[in-house]
């Protein structure tokens, strides 16, 4: 439901001296209103009558009144700002069966109820009283009863206020039009309360208006904080799924590790032992040698010592063990490999995700945008196309007309490549738009810098600051990289949104009917970027962001 407050403009009821709401407020010849004691104060202070707003100037100090509809206004406001609930009612649906507390002026008893008020005699008139008043005074202006009715008089003349003056844009009696406000245009009030009745419900409606815009605004934004909080959930469970595989993962590859290096360690253990039994299996029998050779060296039996001294003489048979040893390093390498081989994984999974991500942003933007976007229409700039171009007069469509046109050549204008850029510049911010290619099979879409070269053979290139994507004679899309890109789309596009972030760095391109991520350029924007398009027919719709809510990242 809307607020009471919203009903009334709050600056048409504000002085703009003390700037709170209107305390007995005056209107000035130049039509502008202050509180009597702000004007009044401000005059005393001033070396010059003038309006504190225009700086008009006056002759002399001029007479003022109080303006009583503005007041009636400023003290319903001020109800409302009290107790806005309470008033609600009261100001904008009167009980119809509730009369106004007037009495009848001339009752000398008890004074009953008015049910007519006199304009002439300035009285309130009971039912009874009326009757007689009504067969004296046949022509008396009578109104619904109403208080203070002194203040429908004009103070200076004593007349009854029954015109309106244009261009002071103040109440006034016919004397005044005779004097003060002679040669003005003015007007019987019931006419101009007529016209500014029906200004009145013009601004009522333009003030329902802004709130139900506001409501609607205010639906969106909750919405878009229940998405929010459901995509944040969403995430919470993706992010934990992910870092719980990926913690698997680590200590699956660590597990891995330590068993390769228990298994080599193992292996060489088992290896070293089987040397050393047979290391030991040599030293016995070196020591038996060692034993023989030296009982035969003490012994004094000349016919034994030359019997056994040949056989002695000769080496055992044993191995060569120069060459055999044990390295202590076995395991050097194996950690670092297994954490080569984790990172390969860990970035095959960052790779995973940077694709779900693009492919699911799209879908995620159709939910957010409307929240978050306002329509604004992007047209072609006649000045930059091509001569071989032709424009429709709103500039939201372009053909290839088959024809050279005897253009001025511009600066802008590309004499070469036929291509036009967008009126409207990007330089901050967020922007969408989608171009509808139909069964077009030869066209560039994209954005490009403000300084590109425009004349002579072009390279639409990131290099040359295009960041574009292509179709090229109906067999293949690219995209503006350097080198360029091929992409295998299908099915055939049929309409492309384009997504700027300025101050990302990012251009991307959707494929709106099947709601699919077609690719992203990163890089960054140091001046304005124009919207581009070469040789199709299309219309181009903007989406540019003004709300505080976020826009999905991907």
């Amino acid at each position: 439901m809307a607020s009471p407050t919203s009903m009334l403009a709050e600056e048409q009821v504000y002085c703009s001296i003390c700037l709170d709401v209107f305390t007995n407020p005056v209107s000035i010849p130049c039509g502008h209103n202050f509180c009597m004691a702000c004007i009044g104060s401000y005059w005393k202070s001033s070396a010059l009558i003038m309006c504190p707003m225009c700086k008009k100037t006056f002759f002399k100090q001029p007479d003022i009144s109080i303006n009583t509809v503005l007041r009636e206004i400023s003290e319903q406001f001020k109800e409302i700002k009290t107790n806005p609930v309470a008033n609600l009612q009261k100001i904008t649906q009167p009980d119809p069966g509730q009369s106004p507390e007037v009495s009848c002026d001339v009752c000398t008893g008890p004074q009953r109820q008015a049910v007519k008020s006199c304009l002439v005699c300035l009285t309130s008139y009971c039912e009874e009283h009326l009757k007689t008043h009504t067969s004296r005074f046949t022509k008396h202006k009578l109104i619904e009863p109403v208080q203070n009715l002194e203040d429908r008089m004009c103070k200076k003349h004593e007349r009854l206020l029954e015109l309106f003056c244009k261009k002071d844009q103040t109440i006034v009696c016919v004397l005044c039009t005779e004097m003060d406000h002679r040669a003005h245009y003015t007007v019987p009030v019931e006419r101009e309360w007529t016209e500014k009745k029906a200004l009145l419900r013009k601004t009522e409606a333009e003030v329902q208006q802004m709130i139900q815009e506001r409501l609607k605004k205010v639906d969106d934004i909750k919405h878009t904080i229940e998405l929010n909080k459901s995509s944040a959930q969403t995430e919470i469970e993706d992010s934990m799924q992910v870092f719980s595989d990926l913690i698997r993962a680590v200590q699956k590859a660590q597990a891995e590790l330590v068993l390769d290096i228990e298994q080599k360690q193992r292996k060489t253990e088992s290896w070293a032992t089987g040397q050393i039994q047979e290391l030991e299996q040599e030293i016995d029998v070196l020591k038996l040698r060692n034993t023989e050779l030296e009982y035969l060296s003490h012994t004094e039996d000349h016919i034994h010592f030359l019997q056994n001294f040949p056989s002695l003489m000769s080496r055992p048979h044993t191995k060569d063990w120069s060459e055999t040893c044990v390295y202590a390093d076995l395991c050097v390498g194996t950690t670092r490999r297994a954490v080569l081989k984790l990172v390969e994984t860990l970035t095959e999974e960052v790779e995973k995700l940077a694709e779900i991500g693009k492919n699911t942003f799209l879908h995620r933007y159709f939910i957010f945008k409307w929240h978050c976007f306002k329509s604004v229409d992007i047209t072609f700039d006649p000045d930059t196309a091509n001569p071989w171009l032709q424009l429709s007069e709103d500039g939201r469509q372009m053909r290839h007309l088959g024809s050279w046109q005897d253009l001025a050549d511009t600066p802008e204008r590309f004499d070469t490549v036929v291509i036009t850029l967008s009126r409207e510049g990007l330089s901050s911010g967020r922007h969408y738009w989608e171009v509808q290619v139909g069964e077009k099979d030869d066209w560039y879409i994209g954005v490009a810098r403000a300084s590109v070269n425009r004349k002579g053979r072009i390279s639409v290139s990131t290099a040359h600051g295009y960041w574009a994507l292509a179709m090229k004679k109906g067999q293949e899309y690219r995209v503006s990289s350097s080198p360029p890109l091929l992409l295998s789309i299908e099915p055939k596009l049929k309409r492309v949104g384009v997504y700027v972030d300025y101050e990302e760095g990012q251009v991307s391109f959707y494929d709106v009917q099947n709601k699919g991520h077609i690719y992203t350029f990163m890089d960054s924007f140091k001046e304005k970027l124009f919207p581009i398009c070469q040789m199709i027919k299309i219309k181009m719709l903007n989406r540019e962001a003004i709300c505080p809510t976020h826009l999905p990242s991907f």
